[in-house]
């Protein structure tokens, strides 16, 4: 472990508007997160671990507080700054997969790289590219889905696939937002060992957020988040 942490959130607010009401979500959270490490964020529903994990992947901006990527602050990042930032060094995982259903299992997991680079980059680099993709869906245990579309792939099967592609920028920090929410247990167990895999193999970081206490079992530390805090 590195003595500093690759992610440091300190005392972090956000409040949400409704009409003329200031609804609190976070209420001063502290979090640090140390490369390899595997922290489960376990909570209610509503007690605002998705609100925290959305503010970690710079989808959203906190009221107040700091949050330190890799030495640099990247709470007040300009707008340019967080799309890099989730384009280079955070990768994310959905409960419900979010992958393009025109598109193939190699082609989704392709997909962050033909966002990325210019057309004449990809071009240039469309074999490695292929050859990466399709190392990363072997890995997942897809290598016999690569021109399978969504609707052709289970449930389980397309979570590997939304793995595949938030892999494929090599990110520092994986976060994953309820990765076995939509599955059932068999395929849960699934995911969640190849997720303690990826974090053994790689030296990846994960922050996962569940309110399943035995899906959280697997991570190297929890942390219980009730009413927009963080309780040790």
């Amino acid at each position: 472990m590195l003595h500093e942490p690759l992610l440091a959130v300190k005392g972090i607010k956000k409040s949400y508007r409704k009409k003329s009401l200031r609804i609190p979500v976070l209420k001063g959270v502290n979090l640090e997160v140390r490369q390899g490490e595997f922290v489960a964020v376990v909570g209610q529903s509503g007690s605002g671990k998705s609100t925290l994990l959305h503010i970690l992947g710079t989808l959203d901006v906190p009221d107040e507080g700091e949050m330190i990527l890799n030495g640099e602050r990247i709470d007040k990042a300009a707008a340019v700054r967080r799309d890099w930032l989730r384009n280079y060094r955070l990768g994310f995982i959905f409960q419900f997969y979010h992958l393009l259903p025109e598109l193939t299992a190699m082609e989704n997991v392709l997909s962050p790289l033909m966002i990325r680079s210019g057309l004449l980059e990809y071009c240039f680099y469309r074999s490695s590219f292929r050859r990466k993709a399709a190392a990363l869906l072997e890995q997942v245990g897809l290598s016999h889905r690569l021109k399978h579309k969504p609707n052709e792939l289970s449930g389980g099967e397309m979570q590997r696939t939304a793995i595949a592609r938030a892999l494929m920028t090599e990110p520092q920090l994986l976060l994953a937002d309820e990765p076995t929410g939509n599955l059932d247990a068999a395929s849960a167990k699934e995911i969640i060992q190849l997720l303690r895999q990826l974090c053994n193999q790689h030296r990846l970081s994960i922050v996962m957020v569940t309110h399943d206490n035995s899906i959280a079992a697997v991570a190297d530390r929890i942390v219980q988040m009730v009413d927009g805090q963080i309780c040790r």
